[in-house]
């Protein structure tokens, strides 16, 4: 049976995704730590679409979890046909004062366990030539951002890793795409005690998502979700790093002296 593996999906884009896919008739694989709103979503979804969804509470931080994921769908037999890696998480703030074990955890769920994902699903994508990868990158990708200077670099890291693997699999029409949604409604800038560039510009989790889906249909392998963040993003590329990165430190340098 085909499933698609969505990561981080017990809330914001991950949920999104799971509640959108579900409508298409996708069997669903949602993973999260929160076991409670995992169990509560699969139950929802599958009374309301009469599809198959199945939950796996698990850390992506822990030593092995990817192993420890890739084992339990082979187990039972588990086709998974897409794979939706979005957990990850931010920090803000002057890097040499946060906790450092914090930023490596960021690191570690933000890069190696896309990668590590990535890599184990794709060998049977490819011997299938059929499959889906949507990585969850940002416009923070395009950009050196003071004061969140790990998160932007793990992000500019899925931007360009997803693009590489999207080329090398064009031939076997696996389609790989980076999805880089700006300022969303989700609990990230809570959780991550970060001040939102723009709370004007937000967008809902649900129009990511749809912007992710035409983006996998058109065949790209990378998509800026919201019109006023693509401006930004072109504008990011054309300008000197050195005025981005001074006029967003001095900007947000502000902003956290205020807090």
């Amino acid at each position: 049976m085909k499933f698609t593996l969505i990561t981080g999906a017990s809330g914001g884009i991950g949920e999104a995704f799971a509640r959108r896919l579900a409508e298409d008739n996708h069997n669903l694989i949602l993973v999260a730590r929160s076991e409670e709103k995992l169990h509560q979503i699969c139950d929802e979804l599958m009374l309301k679409h009469q599809i198959t969804a199945h939950y796996i509470a698990l850390d992506l931080t822990e030593i092995e979890a990817d192993k420890k994921l890739f084992e339990e769908t082979e187990k039972h037999n588990f086709e998974i046909d897409w794979l939706i890696n979005n957990a990850g998480f931010g920090s803000m703030g002057d890097f040499a004062e946060l906790d450092l074990e914090h930023e490596l955890q960021m690191i570690d769920l933000n890069i190696s366990a896309l990668v590590a994902l990535t890599h184990r699903y794709l060998p049977k994508m490819r011997t299938r030539k059929k499959g889906v990868i949507i990585n969850i990158s940002s416009t923070a990708s395009f950009q050196a951002i003071p004061y969140m200077a790990t998160y932007a670099a793990t992000k500019a890291f899925v931007t360009s890793f997803s693009e590489a693997v999207a080329e090398e699999n064009r031939e076997f029409n696996i389609q790989v795409t980076a999805v880089c949604p700006g300022p969303t409604e989700t609990n990230f800038f809570a959780a991550a005690n970060a001040i939102p560039f723009s709370a004007k510009g937000m967008q809902t989790s649900e129009e990511v998502v749809e912007k992710a889906l035409q983006a996998v249909k058109s065949g790209k392998a990378l998509t800026v979700s919201g019109f006023s963040n693509y401006v930004g993003s072109v504008f990011g590329t054309i300008t000197p790093d050195s005025l981005i990165t001074r006029a967003i430190g001095k900007y947000l340098r502000s902003k956290l002296k205020k807090k």
